[in-house]
């Protein structure tokens, strides 16, 4: 079943790209700014995922991508990039239009935020020697740090759609790492990560999907201010 990694991604943004046009959403209006969010996201996401796959940190099982590379990625894998944080920016935007009070107050989300910076540094003052922790839990620092300081409003916001957001996360990324197929479709070297597992998903891909939506969301915010 070598199409299951373009199924995923395609079945990703098929929704959310449909809905895009609906009267009310009007999501089509973000796209020139959620394009080049992307496109600078991917500038981050792309060669760490390079390096990772180059040294045998992480890899793919050729039995279910189409075996077309660039630079040593699948193809599949860069669409993951574009698909993924389409339908989350996506999902973000359309849960604040017909909820639009969901949020955390300023007080809570200081504390999640710190709660959060906290336990990521211990997690890592104990694992700096393991490189998807390392690079991963640093990357969440620095970005939640930023966005903490010069868009707190966005956290108030996303710490609440994140959460619905885990329940396409589970799903999708539960597939990638081997629930209900015979063999992940992405493998991972545990002795470069933390080794606990949420059913087959590493603990370190939640913050990794945590930073790669953030990043977008943010300079989607940017860019629109």
């Amino acid at each position: 079943m070598n199409y299951l990694y373009l199924l995923l991604d395609l079945g990703s943004l098929s929704i959310p790209f449909i809905f895009s046009f609906h009267p009310k959403l009007k999501f089509y209006k973000y796209w020139k700014s959620l394009l080049i969010s992307i496109i600078i996201t991917m500038c981050i996401f792309i060669p760490w995922d390079v390096i990772f796959t180059n040294n045998g940190f992480w890899g793919f099982n050729e039995t279910y991508f189409l075996k077309y590379r660039i630079l040593n990625l699948p193809i599949e894998e860069w669409l993951f990039f574009i698909c993924i944080p389409y339908a989350c920016v996506f999902t973000h935007f359309s849960l604040l239009h017909y909820f639009p009070n969901t949020k955390v107050s300023v007080k809570n989300t200081k504390i999640i935020s710190y709660l959060l910076l906290g336990m990521l540094s211990i997690t890592l003052l104990f694992n700096y020697n393991k490189w998807y922790t390392l690079v991963n839990f640093t990357y969440a620092i620095i970005l939640i740090l930023l966005v903490l300081k010069y868009n707190i409003k966005l956290l108030q916001e996303y710490y609440l759609t994140f959460i619905v957001m885990l329940i396409p996360f589970f799903i999708v990324n539960g597939i990638l790492t081997g629930s209900l197929i015979e063999n992940e479709v992405v493998w991972y070297n545990n002795n470069q990560n933390l080794g606990v597992r949420l059913f087959t998903i590493p603990i370190e891909d939640t913050i990794y999907a945590f930073t790669l939506i953030l990043t977008n969301l943010y300079l989607v915010k940017q860019l629109k201010n």
